[in-house]
């Protein structure tokens, strides 16, 4: 049963963590992420939550105070992003070596220079191979039900893996929308306690983060590998167990009008629900056009992927972030080498939009759409990579 309120995605962020009974909180504020960590805080001073919020003096002490907290078996919540996430970048690869199943809320942001508060990918991209499941959501509901779905992933004995939540920085993080939220129980039984298998215990001494050299190191890396093919498998039962819940379905990816598309775009986040208006309108127009939004980043969902896309004959795959000196951007990169591996070869372009908080226009989409339709035709793309609502 689940009830409607008002929320930002922020808030949502902070309900939800809320709801999933954190037992730590270490943060510290960056816009536009501030009133995650604000609202929670108002959750503890009101005494509606038993948790211990640690005020640190920058993000990478957050990240390591959470490191602390999660080993001794707590379950452990933070955000952050751009400067921020960029601060915490030594303490990511610790939290995942260590097997931590921390839970993060990271605002999109663009990173300096120049200063610039509002929202790309290059934050969470930056960072894309450190060992952190990561999901993408499209908007506040999304943002709410992702944070308590990613405990209950993150916390599986076969994963225990962190998890990045990352939704758009204010295009969500600060619009407010329709949430429909669970009833306080429902969260509570849907994750139940954290199980711990091991922990920092005064009583049963243990080392944590021991020096590894040549001998061990590469078989600890390994085991982090092996993990998120775990966590690619266990992905699914949980967001089935949350359908049940809620009645809200998630799954790797999300397919749209893709069955018959001869061309079709794939992006990640707040853009999807504008590409799929303008594809529904390029419909009607006899035009046949899909969109596919990964909510699964890492691991990266290649199987259900191709599959996705194993009829289009053109693709066009939106990056907001750049990956300075590479032929792609992140998810183009990821999506070329996944229809390499299946011996699919058909004209893409790499579309490069949105940087800093330029927003992507819907003659922009449409051109795009275009784009892939005439390649689709032709067998042939001009430019492999485009920008796309950048003055020259």
């Amino acid at each position: 049963m689940s009830k409607i309120i008002g929320l930002s995605g922020d808030e949502a962020a902070a309900y939800a963590a809320k709801q999933s009974k954190v037992d730590v909180v270490a943060a510290y504020p960056i816009t536009p992420q501030t009133i995650i960590v604000e609202r929670f805080s108002e959750y503890v001073a009101n005494g509606e939550v038993e948790t211990e919020f640690i005020c640190v003096e920058s993000e990478h002490s957050a990240m390591s105070a959470c490191i602390g907290a999660s080993l001794t078996g707590a379950r452990v919540f933070t955000a952050t992003c751009s400067q921020g996430l960029a601060l915490m970048h030594e303490m990511l690869y610790i939290a995942s070596g260590l097997r931590c199943p921390i839970v993060m809320a990271v605002t999109n942001r663009a990173l300096s220079a120049p200063i610039n508060i509002h929202c790309d990918h290059s934050d969470m991209m930056g960072s894309r191979d450190c060992g952190w499941i990561q999901v993408f959501c499209e908007n506040v509901q999304e943002a709410y039900d992702w944070i308590i779905q990613a405990f209950k992933l993150s916390e599986d004995l076969d994963v225990l893996l962190p998890t990045a939540v990352n939704f758009d920085g204010f295009t969500i993080s600060h619009s407010m929308e329709d949430v429909k939220v669970l009833e306080d129980e429902e969260v509570e039984k849907f994750l139940s306690t954290r199980k711990v298998k091991y922990k920092l215990d005064p009583n049963e001494p243990m080392t944590f983060g021991a020096l590894t050299l040549p001998d061990y190191y590469f078989e600890v890396k390994r085991q982090q590998e092996e993990a998120m093919k775990k966590a690619y498998e266990k992905y699914i039962n949980v967001v089935k167990e949350y359908e049940k819940l809620s009645g809200r379905s998630y799954n790797y990816l999300h397919e749209f009008m893709l069955d018959d598309a001869e061309t079709a775009i794939v992006c990640l986040g707040g853009t999807a629900g504008l590409v799929r208006q303008i594809a529904k309108k390029l419909r009607n127009e006899g035009k046949k056009v899909g969109v596919l939004k990964p909510w699964l980043f890492r691991p990266f969902p290649s199987k259900e992927i191709f599959k996705a896309l194993e009829n289009v004959k053109s693709l066009a795959v939106l990056d907001r972030t750049l990956s300075f000196g590479a032929p792609f951007g992140p998810l183009c990169s990821d999506i070329v080498a996944t229809l390499f591996n299946e011996e699919k070869i058909i004209p893409v372009v790499n579309i490069i939009y949105g940087l800093g908080g330029r927003e992507i226009t819907p003659t922009e989409i449409k051109e795009i759409f275009n784009l892939g339709l005439k390649a689709a035709k032709t067998g042939k793309i001009e430019e492999k990579v485009k920008f796309v609502g950048v003055r020259e």
